[in-house]
């Protein structure tokens, strides 16, 4: 599939909220997928603060050690903190600055081998839910082109998610944002389960979990909880998952 082909299926995605059965969490993971594949980037994360006002990082993410702890640090400070708070998006230019106005997150993302790292607002006119945070192993500056894109796939998902909290589910959706703050610890611990009893990676095991859902019209943390207390997956090898005989 050619680049305009990936820009046009994502924002399709991002529109494709009023589905049944709506899954926040693979809603924002798959945000932070089509970034990796369409953008110069190396990682993606989304930041929300809806419900709430402080940030987290809900949607299951690259599962590197090193990145994770750097998205706990993002919570506290950042460009993602700062995208949120001002509204507006973050890129420096040069790492100096970087370093005066986030001494320990740009630290950490050094050391976690990205020297490059900026953040958009996740907005819609006067109302912010989070961010977007996009990281680069190269230390070049993400193409403007780039930047703009990533400006507009981020303003498609807040509207999807506004507009899932606003058609007539606005109870459902809003105790999905609420248990999406909380889901992530499920689904790693689901992912760890899977990879160590099947011998695969963590990132395999994910896709086993998402086809899983899917395929069966179950959220993530649906299935992340059946895989914790009975075990029902097993990774194909194709991303494919098979019940477990029992």
């Amino acid at each position: 599939m050619g680049r305009e082909a990936q820009i046009t299926q994502t924002f399709v995605e991002l529109a494709d909220t009023f589905v049944k059965d709506f899954d926040v969490v693979d809603f924002l993971h798959q945000l932070t997928v089509r970034c990796r594949e369409i953008l110069a980037v190396t990682d993606a994360a989304v930041l929300l603060a809806h419900p709430g006002e402080r940030l987290h990082s809900p949607a299951p993410c690259d599962p590197s050690p090193a990145f994770q702890d750097l998205l706990a640090t993002a919570l506290a400070q950042g460009p993602a903190l700062d995208a949120y708070r001002t509204s507006t998006a973050q890129r420096p230019t040069r790492q100096a600055p970087a370093r005066a106005r986030w001494p320990a997150f740009t630290a950490q993302a050094r050391a976690a081998g990205y020297h490059y790292t900026c953040a958009l607002p996740m907005r819609l006119r006067d109302e912010t839910l989070g961010s977007l945070l996009l990281l680069r192993t190269d230390a070049r500056p993400l193409p403007a082109a780039d930047l703009a894109l990533a400006q507009a796939f981020a303003d498609a998902a807040t509207l999807g998610l506004l507009h899932a909290h606003t058609h007539e589910r606005q109870e459902t959706v809003n105790q999905q944002l609420h248990t999406a703050l909380h889901s992530r610890i499920v689904i790693e611990q689901a992912k760890g389960i899977l990879a160590a009893r099947h011998h695969t990676s963590l990132n395999h095991a994910f896709n086993a979990i998402r086809h899983h859902a899917r395929n069966h019209g179950q959220l993530l943390t649906t299935v992340a909880h059946d895989v914790i207390n009975h075990g029902l997956l097993t990774p194909g090898t194709t991303g494919r998952t098979e019940a477990t005989p029992e």
